[in-house]
């Protein structure tokens, strides 16, 4: 049984388990699981070109950014990157960690024939694309005709964790990507976690990893560390956010006010309370 069960998509652990030479076979088997919606071929190789072990005190810096980057047999190119928080115009992040990744592709004096093709997967903690599918893929193709793809060289998946933990046809039997959504969902029920991790030997070897970060003092402490920095960030986010919404509501309050609208209907319609709306009348006064 998990005593206490880590977050595996807490930037630290993800990279760990899937990003560092010798976690090809989990990484292998989750890709598989992934791109199985765009029908491809069941991938036997992967190589892990970037493994990032960044001191703590990196931690949310650019630079720290944590992702996996693999090569495939066929020299196609992956890159998967875990957002939790919305930070807003993901399919523009998106693109530009694909981007980033297309044009290392080439070299001087190279052609660009030779450019290999590249794959963005995005793990997502907020529901962000406007469909009801947990997962979306997206490819370049021509507007009248859907049916004609200008290049297979851009595509771009999307996991929506929120979509998935409300779904109600969960199939951790016969779908490989429903077991690693349900691991990778820190809010699964724990009899489910253990059943797929019992279920799938790649699970297994990431759920190995965790139970290693957990036993090992040093690699707890940076995991925590990352966990913090993941709060610190989301409780900037949304105090940024109320202070935004905050000006907009005075905002409002200082126009009804001028248009002539009573301070008590003013604090009814905006909840502030009536010392505020008082405070804000003199300011159209004056």
């Amino acid at each position: 049984m998990i005593k206490e069960r880590l977050n595996p998509l807490n930037d630290f652990a993800f990279q760990k388990a899937l990003g560092e030479k010798g976690d090809e076979e989990q990484l292998l088997a989750f890709l598989n699981a992934v791109l199985r919606r765009t029908g491809k071929d069941c991938l036997e190789s992967v190589e892990i070109l970037e493994g990032k072990d960044l001191p703590a005190e990196m931690i949310r810096g650019k630079a720290s950014k944590l992702d996996v980057v693999a090569r495939l047999a066929d020299k196609t190119k992956v890159n998967i990157e875990v957002q939790l928080e919305n930070l807003y115009n993901m399919e523009k992040r998106s693109l530009d960690y694909w981007a980033g990744q297309y044009i290392k592709g080439i070299e001087k004096g190279q052609d660009y024939v030779e450019l290999p093709p590249v794959i963005a997967i995005n793990i997502l903690g907020f529901e962000y694309i406007p469909l009801d599918d947990f997962h979306t893929s997206f490819h370049i193709y021509e507007d009248r005709h859907k049916d004609y793809q200008l290049t297979d060289a851009l595509e771009l998946h999307f996991l929506d964790m929120i979509k998935f933990r409300r779904s109600k046809d969960k199939d951790i039997v016969n779908e490989p990507l429903h077991r690693w959504l349900v691991y990778f969902d820190d809010k699964s029920p724990q009899n489910l976690v253990e059943e797929v991790i019992k279920m799938d030997p790649a699970i297994q070897k990431v759920q190995t990893t965790m139970e290693t970060i957990q036993r090992d003092e040093a690699l707890y402490r940076t995991y925590l560390s990352y966990e913090k920095a993941e709060r610190d960030e989301l409780n900037r986010i949304n105090g940024a956010k109320r202070e935004t919404d905050q000006r907009r509501t005075k905002e409002i309050a200082k126009k009804a006010l001028a248009e002539g609208a009573s301070e008590e209907f003013v604090s009814k319609i905006t909840g502030l309370d009536m010392d505020t709306v008082k405070r804000l009348k003199p300011d159209i006064k004056g």
